[in-house]
């Protein structure tokens, strides 16, 4: 059951809130002509939303992957352990894992404190989180602990995602259960936040820096939140003095200007222009905290370009706010009905062949051995009926099986990616030898497209991601038709 069923946020309409839904539309329209891809939009004002939208095939009651918008939750927990006594950010980080220390201690990891960590101010001269991973024996405490510390701590911002797994590690020594089992009574169920899940490294200690994944109204709960200063439904779940220290600028990371990662950085959350603060994750999940005007606005993306979203929401949104049932102009009034439509309309399309046609009728089976490749996978085969298929794919994790609608999507579920997840699949048949596959993994940022061409009795497939941390593109993988 969905959290919009058992605790939702309260509706009213733009014009009831002081909002100008042409100034939303206008928002909205930038990221279209942008080619920004959102994947959801919610408003809040006053503490009721005012406008909410989801790009088909991405739904409501979908959770979606937040990358590192999950520092801003990790953060809080941290705040939450101070409130209870467990810890003070004063203390030593290596008081914690007295059996994980190197050999030999240096002057500056004896230094850091829980501060540091929480404001990306550890020392260290690169991000520490490549080292994490690659950890042989999967103990990433350790992995931090036996890293270089070249600066002094508190005086050189580097965003270092290896701090907030070390924040989740001390919040597990601390309070003796996970980041996440820590936040469920005391977060996420006073929030009505349902079926919150984390992703945890080899040792069970939840990930901290990235690895949640909640839905939209879950964020701009979070947001609100913050917004009423540690205040839900009458009850105190986070204290006024955290929500300040974390939310003003702690250190220095640039000078300003017209980026919105150079206007410094609080404790997990950013300092953005025009007295901002927000959280935010890869490829465009945001929680934006506009305090000012009484505000939130909570989006899940997939897109290389944040800064062209906040961007979009300095040009168009922060002038969409005036008095509560007040509407500035009958233009403004008269477009809130073409607001509503155009956010019940929103959808991201499957691929469309390049010339009007009509739906191939193909029907039969198709199978490929694959040649060995980084994608691990080993044979494919696609079994056509009208205006559908169905995709087998066999990797070394086993068999996966995926539906894929020709020029619409087809909703299912895989675990082809890792973690089984909702999914939406189609294709179209560009030529005799050509086939396109979309595969969007509605949870999370991405979706990947697979051309195949039909050489013969060969095949070659192109893999793409839209979106990555690799910006390699991978080689093209070979296979002999075997059916």
């Amino acid at each position: 059951m969905s959290n919009q069923v058992l605790s939702p946020l309260p509706r009213k309409s733009p014009e009831e809130l002081g909002v100008s839904p042409l100034k939303v539309s206008d928002f909205l329209n930038e990221m279209k002509s942008r080619s920004i891809e959102l994947h959801s939009f919610m408003l809040l004002r006053h503490g009721c939303v005012a406008a909410e939208g989801w790009w088909a095939p991405y739904e409501p009651q979908l959770p979606h992957m937040l990358f590192s918008l999950s520092k801003s939750f990790t953060s809080t927990a941290i705040g939450i352990a101070v409130q209870e006594g467990r810890l003070s950010v004063e203390d030593q980080v290596i008081s914690f894992f007295p059996e994980d220390l190197p050999e030999e201690v240096s002057p500056n990891l004896a230094a850091m404190r829980i501060k540091h960590l929480l404001m990306m101010g550890t020392g260290h001269a690169a991000d520490t989180t490549d080292e994490l991973h690659s950890s042989t024996d999967g103990n990433w405490v350790r992995a931090f602990l036996k890293l270089p510390v070249e600066h002094e701590p508190g005086t050189f911002f580097m965003y270092n995602t290896g701090a907030t797994y070390m924040l989740s590690a001390i919040l597990q020594k601390a309070a003796g259960e996970t980041l996440l089992q820590y936040l469920e009574p005391r977060l996420f169920k006073p929030l009505g936040i349902m079926n919150p899940t984390w992703e945890s490294c080899p040792r069970g200690i939840n990930t901290g820096g990235y690895g949640l994944k909640i839905t939209t109204e879950d964020i701009a709960k979070f947001g609100q939140l913050y917004l009423q200063n540690g205040m839900w439904q009458g009850e105190r779940l986070l204290s006024l003095a955290w929500i300040e220290e974390a939310t003003s600028k702690q250190i220095e990371n640039g000078a300003g200007g017209d980026s919105d990662w150079a206007h410094g950085y609080g404790y997990q959350f950013w300092r953005c222009q025009h007295g901002v603060y927000r959280g935010d994750g890869a490829f465009g999940q945001f929680c934006i905290v506009l305090e000012d005007l009484d505000a939130v606005i909570a989006i899940t993306a997939g897109t290389n370009d944040l800064q062209g979203v906040l961007n979009g929401v300095w040009n168009h949104l922060l002038g969409a706010f005036g008095i509560a049932g007040e509407p500035e102009s009958v233009v403004v009034e008269t477009s809130g009905e073409e607001l509503r439509i155009q956010l019940a309309d929103l959808r991201l399309e499957p691929p469309r062949k390049a010339l009007e046609s009509k739906p191939d009728t193909r029907h039969g089976t198709q199978c490929y051995r694959l040649e060995k490749n980084e994608f691990g996978i080993k044979q494919l085969q696609f079994t056509f009926g009208g205006s559908a298929a169905v995709l087998d794919i066999t990797n070394e994790q086993g068999e996966h099986r995926i539906e894929l609608g020709e020029q619409e999507w087809r909703i299912g579920s895989t675990s082809l990616f890792g973690v089984h997840e909702r999914i939406a699949g189609s294709f179209i048949q560009e030529s005799p030898e050509r086939l396109v596959l979309t595969l969007r993994q509605i949870e999370t940022p991405f979706f990947l497209t697979i051309e195949t061409r039909i050489l013969e009795q060969e095949v070659e497939l192109q893999l793409k991601f839209n979106v990555s941390f690799d910006s390699r593109v991978p080689a093209p993988i070979k296979g002999v038709i075997i059916a």
